[in-house]
């Protein structure tokens, strides 16, 4: 598949992505405030940082897939490393809201709740949508080894998780009002908005710790282990050091140091390092590589 198809499919995934949330923000705000669910009210604020994220998600990969240029000669990759850290501040701020309007409404409010078939309605809807956008979201981003797309995939899978949450505090708060015995549930639409908001920061905490370690450069653990390995597997090869893996959006910049015998000639030493570059790449697709080659018999300032 040519990099223009690879990046059409990827431009479809996350634009798919970003009309979904524009349709579930809007029922969820809709519904939350017919019905003053707080739960709801909670899931709609978080479709709306859905929908900032996908449209973030949607600029990043458009701009990654550019090619490079004499200002940025590393290419645009760093730009969906950039998208997945906007959406993880976005989530934070959000769960910290969430658990704010929670509290208050468990301590110092009676509010009202009204639980009608619309609540569950667009409940349902919202877990039937974020399954199947998270799973075309993992299918593209692991196809094409995208952060950024993977970032939403994550994010939505988890969204089915916190609006089952919600679904069952609707369910509590359905019981309270039919059962004096069980009126202690009518808190459970707050207690269901906490739960949301810690779901929130869970994915939060993760997003950040994946995006921080890309933005500062830091390899996949092994990643470093297996190209020196694919690199030894060459024959004419007699040691592979000095490997170094610079991670960039969906790709990664590889450069190391082999020794070779220095029998050999420019161009067997060539074809080698050709050999190397290949099998990294189909090793790690995305990857650009370079290879230096050194004669087996000079000591290499690198151990």
């Amino acid at each position: 598949m040519s990099h223009a198809e690879a990046q059409k499919e990827k431009n479809t995934a996350a634009l798919s992505s970003m009309l979904a949330a524009v349709g579930l923000t809007a029922l969820k705000l809709v519904v939350g405030l017919l019905t003053n669910s707080l739960g709801i009210l909670a899931e709609a604020a978080h479709s709306a940082l859905d929908l900032a994220a996908a449209g973030m998600t949607f600029f990043a990969v458009r701009w990654a897939g550019k090619p490079a240029d004499p200002e940025h000669p590393f290419g645009h990759g760093k730009m969906e490393n950039l998208s997945a850290l906007f959406e993880t501040v976005l989530l934070a701020l959000t769960a910290f809201w969430i658990i704010y309007e929670a509290i208050r409404r468990l301590l110092a409010e009676n509010v009202q709740v009204e639980v009608t078939p619309w609540s569950y309605l667009v409940v349902a809807v919202a877990i039937v949508v974020d399954y199947n956008r998270s799973r075309m979201l993992h299918r593209t981003a692991e196809k094409y080894n995208s952060q950024a797309l993977e970032a939403d995939a994550l994010h939505f899978s988890t969204d089915i998780w916190s609006s089952s949450v919600v679904f069952i505090g609707l369910i509590g708060l359905w019981l309270s009002e039919r059962f004096p015995a069980l009126a202690w549930l009518r808190h459970a639409d707050a207690v269901a908005a906490i739960f949301v908001a810690l779901i929130v920061l869970y994915v939060s905490w993760e997003l950040g710790a994946r995006t921080v370690a890309a933005l500062l450069d830091a390899a996949p653990e092994g990643m470093r282990e297996e190209i020196a390995r694919l690199a030894r597997s060459v024959p004419e090869v007699r040691d592979c050091h000095a490997v170094r893996v610079r991670p960039s959006g969906p790709g990664w910049f590889v450069d190391m140091h082999v020794t070779m015998s220095e029998d050999l000639s420019l161009r067997e030493a060539h074809d080698c390092t050709e050999t190397i570059e290949r099998l990294v790449a189909e090793r790690f697709p995305g990857a650009d590589v370079t290879v230096h080659v050194e004669p087996a018999e000079e000591r290499s300032i690198y151990g």
